[in-house]
């Protein structure tokens, strides 16, 4: 299983949309990011946030147990070491690994009535 995956993972297109929710329906605005190991092992991975006009934000640690799935909200800081990502604000992501993962990332935009959800796998090497 040790083939399954990749150590350094990117995320080019983060952009946490709107906040707000579809009348009378229960989905909200959203980034996530979906970390799978399938390791026999736990793992540590480390995320960088980088800018457009600013410093990255660099070496936040997210903990995977083995064999397992790690769902991560970019709208919640207790997610991402402490950090409030201001909304409708570019950035792109960099995943470091200690052992290989699969990571995907998905974002729900209601900015529009009839909504719109966009999954995608990180570009891995």
């Amino acid at each position: 299983m040790s083939g399954q995956g990749a150590k350094n993972w990117y995320i080019i297109d983060g952009y946490l949309p709107y906040k707000g929710k579809v009348e009378e329906e229960i989905f909200e605005g959203h980034e996530a990011i979906m970390i799978l190991n399938c390791q026999e092992e736990d793992t540590e991975v480390r995320m960088d946030i980088f800018y457009e006009d600013r410093e990255p934000d660099r070496d936040i640690l997210i903990a995977v147990q083995a064999e397992r799935v790690k769902c991560i909200r970019m709208d919640r800081p207790e997610d991402i070491g402490g950090i409030a990502l201001d909304r409708q604000l570019q950035y792109s992501l960099r995943f470091r690994s200690d052992k290989n993962v699969i990571i995907q990332y998905g974002r729900m935009d209601i900015a529009q009535p009839n909504l719109a959800y966009i999954g995608m796998m990180g570009y891995s090497e």
